[in-house]
């Protein structure tokens, strides 16, 4: 088989990909509660070798989209151009998730695109679970890629999670909780008014609010936690 190069089509990267699947990490993903009905058994570190290797083709990331395979929808959305991703195409991606794991491998491209704010409300409002997911997957994701992002658009962020605090779905409780954890540790501003929201929800009647604001709390008042936040700027 030929060695994989930007030049390499998507029939060609999906043959590869298909040769590299392995049977024995299919069955070790649902440990992790991964859905592995459309998945190869590839590791995330594999896949991303091989996206760095064929580089970015936009088009091309399109049709592996296409071809509904996990592994290829997660090199598609590294391969892709954010710059040209639009609103529609993240709603049309999102459509189709399914398992967590392409939910969090995708919202680090949506993050990037120009949408992202408007798509976190919009996906946050969705009934379906794997795409209210995501706008949570995208609030925890902007922390880290949106390192010019102004202070109020992260506190803005902080009601729709309050709101959604109650979504007793393993995988969106999950993601609420990780963009609360995740806003708190970015600057010591965002820490206070963070810790107020998890504070806020562990005494809630509300039993998966109340997961969710106690397990915050732990990580927000750890001490090594408060001494990585102060000796960060910004």
């Amino acid at each position: 088989m030929a060695e994989l190069s930007p030049q390499s089509s998507a029939d060609e990267i999906v043959a590869y990909l298909r040769s590299i699947g392995s049977e024995e990490n299919r069955r070790g993903m649902l440990r992790y509660g991964i859905k592995i009905e459309r998945a190869l058994g590839i590791p995330h570190g594999v896949q991303r070798q091989i996206a760095k290797k064929i580089k970015r083709n936009h088009e091309r990331a399109f049709e592996l989209w296409q071809t509904g395979i996990m592994e290829a929808q997660f090199i598609a959305s590294v391969t892709a151009d954010p710059k040209r991703f639009s609103a529609a195409d993240a709603r049309q991606w999102a459509a189709s998730f399914d398992s967590w794991d392409i939910v969090d491998g995708v919202s680090d491209l949506f993050v990037d695109t120009d949408a992202w704010k408007e798509l976190i409300e919009e996906f946050a409002a969705d009934e379906r679970e794997f795409v209210r997911r995501t706008a949570f997957a995208m609030m925890a994701w902007s922390v880290v890629h949106r390192k010019q992002e102004p202070v109020a658009t992260f506190l803005g962020f902080l009601p729709i999670i309050e709101a959604h605090a109650a979504d007793s779905r393993n995988f969106v409780k999950k993601a609420v909780n990780w963009a609360l954890r995740s806003i708190g540790k970015r600057s010591v501003e965002m820490h206070g008014a963070a810790l107020a929201v998890a504070e806020r929800l562990a005494q809630s009647t509300d039993k998966t609010a109340r997961w969710i604001g106690k397990d915050a709390v732990k990580e927000l008042t750890n001490a090594k936690t408060i001494e990585r936040i102060a000796a960060r700027k910004g």
